[in-house]
């Protein structure tokens, strides 16, 4: 099970880079610009996680993430047009899904082997999961797209919400990484397909 979740953690950190990446390609940015923007994409969330909970942070030893992010940026800057097509842009939101639902799962158990609270567990999940996409926009000038009505950060949170709840209450480890890694990713589905938001304040027009 580890193994897998170790597979999978790969495929999500290259994802979120290729994203990243993807906006750097909007800005117009160079070869270091991607590499950055690729870089805090894929792991921001999980330094910021383990910052917040006095661990080492991750890719200080794990290194293979860093090349993996800055390889999955320049990858997007030499074949962008591969990227950007109708097909590429669908593929890349159901992976970032599957990304997003894994690093819902990794930030919570972060936290709970460190002996924190069940609650704190469901934000280190749902800050490991998107907070990597925070960083960026913040960095690109973009409207973070966590603030906006978009169910993303929300579906991160429910995953991991499920993923703690059954560990609370003992389950079995395949059952409870299973349920959680479902629902993030139904929940992200259904936004993706039928355009679920959440109730957004109404703009002042002042």
């Amino acid at each position: 099970m580890d193994d897998l979740l170790r597979v999978l953690d790969y495929f999500g950190v290259v994802v979120f880079a290729i994203s990243g990446a993807l906006t750097a390609a909007r800005k117009g940015m160079d070869l270091v610009g991607f590499a950055l923007i690729g870089t805090v994409t894929g792991i921001g969330g999980g330094t910021l996680r383990d910052l917040l909970l006095n661990k080492p942070v991750y890719w200080l030893t794990d290194w293979e993430y860093v090349l993996m992010t800055v390889l999955a940026a320049w990858a997007v800057f030499f074949f962008a047009r591969a990227f950007t097509t109708r097909m590429a842009a669908s593929v890349l939101n159901w992976a970032d899904a599957v990304g997003l639902a894994v690093f819902s799962l990794i930030g919570a158990q972060a936290a709970l082997a460190v002996g924190t609270s069940p609650l704190i567990a469901v934000v280190m999940g749902m800050m490991t999961a998107s907070f990597g996409g925070l960083i960026r926009d913040l960095l690109c000038d973009e409207p973070p797209m966590i603030l906006h009505r978009e169910v993303y950060a929300t579906a991160a949170a429910a995953g991991a919400l499920v993923f703690v709840v059954l560990h609370e209450m003992a389950a079995p480890d395949l059952l409870t990484l299973a349920a959680g890694f479902l629902a993030a990713l139904v929940l992200r589905g259904l936004g993706i397909v039928y355009g679920w938001h959440l109730p957004a304040f109404p703009k002042s027009e002042n």
